[in-house]
């Protein structure tokens, strides 16, 4: 990896910390101009980040904190209108929703995990 593809990583967790159909990573991103929270879990072994925005209703999803994964850990739900996705795609599945969630690239490496910056997709700045 060069130097440039470094400094679109942006270092978010262990990858300890990430559970099959567990607990969800919470972060902060600037997604057009706007900062919103965004989420990473693990499914079946892969590392997936999305925006929390519902495609329903630009609401936050999870029915408790960092909480998205449905009683089977088979399905991202959203609490508030009951829209379902598939975690690996963000793909919806059911429910209420139009599209599917807004994808954020990971990256796995030496037991950290790490999410990519794009053009419209940038780290809070304090």
């Amino acid at each position: 990896m060069d130097t440039t593809d470094q400094q679109h990583l942006h270092a978010l967790c262990r990858s300890a910390d990430l559970l099959d159909s567990g607990l969800a990573v919470p972060f902060d991103v600037v997604y057009g101009g706007q900062t919103c929270r965004a989420f990473a879990i693990r499914f079946q072994g892969q590392v997936h980040a999305y925006l929390n925005r519902c495609a329903h209703v630009a609401m936050e999803m999870d029915w408790q904190p960092n909480r998205f994964f449905d009683d089977t850990g088979r399905w991202l739900v959203c609490a508030t209108h009951g829209a379902v996705y598939a975690p690996d795609t963000g793909a919806c599945r059911g429910g209420p929703c139009r599209g599917g969630l807004v994808k954020i690239e990971l990256l796995e490496q030496g037991g950290v995990i790490h999410w990519r910056s794009q053009y419209n997709l940038k780290p809070v700045e304090f």
